[in-house]
């Protein structure tokens, strides 16, 4: 890779190769990311957590001689994160490496979302040892959004991006219904964890857990609403943040229809939760997106100051 630079075709702003490059491997790591919170929910709909009752090996083995469904998911599921692990520790050595051609604040930025990777990975090895313990389960899941949301936003602040949109009430409505559908994303994460439906509805337990993720529903889903709403009546039609508005609102509403078929066959159909699962994520990471694209729409200036 050489030092030479060129402008893109569209606003003649100097690129550099390796932020070229920073970008390229940013988008493939963010759908790498959102894809294993789809395996690691499979994981966990199919019982599979503990299908290798060992960690980081599997039977003691790299590759394990015995292998069905469940053990495959708990295999595949730490062997898709080893990879994204090792891409993310790739991407922050070449950030340090080409810092002087790079956004100043990107090689801290990298490293924090590696702090997360690893963080992650802890976790991940202290679920099989605590044999599932709910609070681990809990903290890992809060720890897999969180990487991936700052995946997200890295690669956002990263993008070609010039709209002078003044809508400030936008990039402030947009964090609220972010912060929200995370929050609700962890209860139904917790909700799953501690198979409190099922204990709800035949044991009578756990009623609180359930409820909580039910109720939680409703400022998750107003809040979005009214970002949807919001951006609608403020922003242009050629305006990303018109365009992003609009693959939100069709996410939340298949993710509700998601949910309420969830709910309505108890979690017995894996699919479908699954589903619900990365759907979920895909929200929370439109949501993301359409924060940072706010705020470097309203604040213009400052973020061509720092990108």
């Amino acid at each position: 890779m050489t030092d030479i630079v060129h402008p893109t075709p569209s606003t003649g702003q100097i690129v550099s190769p390796p932020l070229r490059w920073v970008r390229w491997w940013l988008g493939k790591l963010v759908i790498a990311t959102w894809l294993l919170l789809g395996v690691g929910a499979a994981t966990r709909v199919m019982n599979a957590g503990l299908a290798c009752p060992d960690w980081p090996l599997c039977y003691g083995q790299l590759i394990p001689s015995y292998m069905n469904l469940q053990v495959f998911l708990e295999w595949f599921h730490r062997l898709d994160a080893a990879l994204v692990g090792m891409t993310t520790i790739g991407i922050v050595i070449g950030c340090w490496y080409y810092r002087q051609l790079l956004p100043p604040w990107l090689p801290w930025a990298a490293s924090f979302a590696l702090l997360l990777v690893l963080f992650q990975a802890v976790l991940g090895g202290l679920t099989v040892i605590e044999l599932l313990r709910f609070d681990i389960v809990e903290a890992h899941l809060a720890i897999a959004f969180l990487f991936f949301g700052t995946l997200v936003a890295i690669a956002c602040m990263l993008a070609e991006y010039h709209d002078n949109t003044n809508s400030k009430p936008l990039p402030l409505i947009s964090l609220i219904a972010t912060v929200l559908v995370y929050l609700q994303c962890l209860l139904g994460g917790l909700v799953a964890s501690r198979w409190a439906l099922h204990q709800c509805f035949y044991g009578k337990q756990l009623c609180g857990v359930l409820n909580s993720h039910i109720i939680g529903v409703f400022p998750a889903t107003i809040a979005t609403v009214v970002l949807v709403v919001w951006a609608n009546k403020t922003v242009t039609l050629a305006s990303k943040l018109r365009r992003l508005s609009g693959y939100i609102a069709f996410t939340l509403l298949l993710q509700i229809l998601l949910g309420l078929a969830a709910f309505h066959f108890r979690l017995q159909v894996p699919p479908l939760t699954v589903a619900h699962h990365i759907t979920g994520a895909a929200l929370f990471g439109l949501l993301i997106a359409f924060t940072v694209f706010a705020y470097r729409a309203s604040f213009h200036v400052f973020f061509n100051k720092i990108t």
